[in-house]
């Protein structure tokens, strides 16, 4: 299509004329609503202009002065004028010989204590022997004859035993060493002295006790 063909197009006067008319149509409205009139009175009020000072800006900071320094002067260096020699009278003097006597240092009298006398220790007691014999118990409970060596026919018997003595004095254990007959009194010799009571000494020993039987007694 040429441009002249597009001018003469309807549809395009028409949005034209459609436009215009709008337009005419809102100013015909505002003029009825009363709303031109407002705008005049905004238009009318009087207009106010403030004025803005321009911002100074600080004055710069004053140069730094300058120091001057003033030079300083060096004293004149003297210089050292050493003073003539002059010479020193000596007078000769004949040599003075002196003695010296060494003496001894006097030493302090010392008084010496009096020696101490030790008593002698006293002489060690003497060991305790082993096993002890023939002690005699603080209580005791006799052995009885037995059934069996009377019924045969033994009239005499002789038991020597070893009994441990505790700190307490009590037995704790009885050893037969000899029998005479033999199998026929250790029993009862053992169960007896198993209730004896000794002294107490404060440590274990160890005793030894002869019983002797007799069937006539």
């Amino acid at each position: 299509m040429d441009f002249a063909r597009q001018q003469r197009d309807p549809a395009r006067h028409l949005i034209g004329i459609t436009f215009v008319v709008v337009v005419h149509a809102l100013v015909i409205y505002a003029l009825l609503t009363g709303l031109g009139r407002a705008v005049v009175e905004v238009i009318k009020k009087p207009l106010s202009a403030t004025i803005i000072e321009e911002i100074k800006a600080p004055p710069p900071p004053p140069p730094p002065k300058k120091i001057v320094e003033t030079p300083k002067v060096q004293a004149p260096v003297e210089t050292y004028v050493p003073p003539p020699d002059i010479p020193v009278a000596t007078t000769q003097s004949a040599p003075v010989i002196s003695s010296v006597t060494a003496t001894p240092p006097t030493e302090p009298h010392v008084i010496a204590p009096p020696p101490v006398v030790l008593a002698p220790p006293p002489p060690p007691a003497p060991p305790k022997p082993a096993i002890r014999r023939g002690i005699a118990p603080l209580s005791k409970e006799d052995p009885e004859y037995p059934r069996a060596a009377i019924r045969a026919g033994v009239e005499r018997g002789r038991v020597l035993a070893r009994v441990m003595i505790d700190e307490k004095g009590n037995v704790t254990e009885v050893i037969i060493v000899s029998a005479d007959p033999p199998r026929y009194f250790e029993r009862e010799v053992m169960e007896k002295l198993k209730l004896w009571k000794f002294q107490a000494e404060g440590e274990k020993y160890v005793g030894e006790v002869e019983v002797n039987f007799s069937l006539k007694d």
